[in-house]
C-alpha cells in the first residue's frame, strides 16, 4: 500500500505519522512544506516585493509546485492525507485529488480558527476534526491528536518542576498567565513558562529591568525550541500546563505529551472532563481566576491510565483508523 502525508509540519507532528506507517510496512513518503524556504536574500526581497506591490506569495506559490512536483515523482497513491487544507488553493487540491482514490484531511484546528472554503471540503472522501464543535456542527468524524512520544513511567523519571509551559504568543494566553503566575507564586509552586513569537519582544525588554525570583520563571522569546528538544522540558516537570486559543474546544498535542509521560496536566479546557482519561486527581480544569487552584493537586500521586483506553490514543490506533488499516 502507498500513503502519501501532506503537510506544512511547522512543529514537526506529522513526520511521526510517516514513520509509524513505515513500521507497519507500508510505503509511506511526507511531503513537507515548510521544508520550502527562500534559497537567498534575492529571492525574500523580490518575494517582499511580490507581496506588498502584487499581492502575491511566491513562497506559498513555490511550496506548492514543490507539492505537485514532489507527487509527480511518487505517483498514484492509494491514500493520501492532507493535512490542514487551509494552505491550499483549490486548483492545488483538485491537482491532488487525481493522484489518489482516497483523498483526506484532517483539521487540528477550528474552522473558526483557520476557515477552510466548502469547495475545498468537498474534494475529500474523508474529514476528521479535533474540535468537538466543529463535529457537531458540520457532521465530520470526531478524531483527537495522538500519542507520538515513547511511553515512560512516572516512576522513572525525575521532575525538579511542579509546572512546566511552553506555547505560541498568544494575547488570550498571555493575559491568562499573568493571572495563573501569581497564583503559583503564592503557592510557592516551582515552575517554567516559556512564550515563543515575535509579538513577545516587548515583554521580552521588559524582563530586562524586572527581577524575578528563583520561582518564578517566565521566558518571551523570539526563538523557537526544536521539537526534538521539547520532551527534555516535559519530563523535568510533574504537570504540563495548556491553556485554550479563542475558538479551541478540541484537545491540544500537550494533552497526549502528558499522557505519554504520565504528567498531569492544568488546562482551562472544559472539554477533557468529556474524554474517558479524565481524572480529576491527574487533570485540573482551571476557573477563570485561577482560584481553584491549590497545592495538594501537586501533593496528591499521579493515578495511571488504564492500558486499553491509553492505547486508543497512541498513534498505531490513529493510523489504524484514519487509513482503515483494520477492517471489523
Amino acid at each position: 500500500m502507498k500513503i502519501c502525508v501532506i503537510s506544512f509540519d511547522f512543529w514537526g507532528y506529522d513526520e511521526h505519522i510517516v514513520d509509524t506507517l513505515c513500521n507497519k510496512g507500508i510505503d509511506a513518503h511526507h511531503i513537507k512544506m515548510s521544508s520550502v524556504t527562500h534559497s537567498n536574500f534575492s529571492e525574500r526581497a523580490t518575494n517582499a516585493v511580490s507581496k506588498i506591490f502584487l499581492n502575491k506569495n511566491l513562497k506559498t506559490e513555490k511550496r506548492l509546485k514543490y507539492v505537485l512536483d514532489s507527487l509527480e515523482k511518487l505517483g498514484c497513491q492509494d491514500q493520501i492525507l492532507v493535512l490542514n487544507p487551509d494552505t491550499f488553493d483549490l486548483s492545488t487540491l483538485e491537482q491532488i485529488r487525481k493522484y489518489s482514490h482516497r483523498l483526506i484531511t484532517y483539521l487540528y484546528d477550528s474552522l473558526d480558527r483557520m476557515p477552510v472554503e466548502k469547495e475545498k471540503l468537498n474534494l475529500f472522501d474523508k474529514i476528521f476534526s479535533f474540535d468537538i464543535a466543529d463535529t457537531q456542527k458540520y457532521g465530520f468524524e470526531k478524531l483527537t491528536n495522538y500519542i507520538y512520544l515513547p511511553y515512560i513511567k512516572n516512576e522513572d523519571q525525575n521532575p525538579q518542576m511542579d509546572v512546566f509551559y511552553i506555547t505560541s504568543y498568544d494575547n488570550k494566553r498571555v493575559f491568562f498567565i499573568k493571572l495563573l503566575a501569581k497564583k503559583l507564586s503564592k503557592l510557592n509552586v516551582k515552575f517554567q513558562i516559556m512564550v515563543i513569537g515575535k509579538k513577545g519582544w516587548a515583554n521580552q525588554i521588559k524582563n530586562i529591568f524586572i527581577k524575578i525570583p528563583e520561582h518564578l520563571h517566565i521566558i518571551f522569546s523570539i526563538k523557537k525550541i526544536p521539537h526534538a528538544k521539547l520532551p527534555s522540558y516535559y519530563k523535568n516537570a510533574k504537570t504540563l500546563l495548556d491553556l485554550t486559543r479563542e475558538n479551541q474546544y478540541g484537545l491540544s498535542f500537550r494533552v497526549f505529551e502528558a499522557l505519554s509521560l504520565e504528567k498531569k496536566i492544568i488546562t482551562d479546557n472544559e472539554f477533557i472532563k468529556s474524554y474517558d482519561f479524565y481524572n480529576p486527581n491527574n487533570i485540573l480544569v482551571l476557573n477563570e481566576t485561577c482560584s481553584n487552584l491549590e497545592k495538594s493537586f501537586f501533593e496528591l500521586p499521579y493515578e495511571k491510565v488504564p492500558e486499553d483506553i491509553y492505547y486508543n490514543y497512541t498513534l498505531d490506533n490513529w493510523t489504524d483508523r484514519v487509513f482503515e488499516l483494520k477492517k471489523n
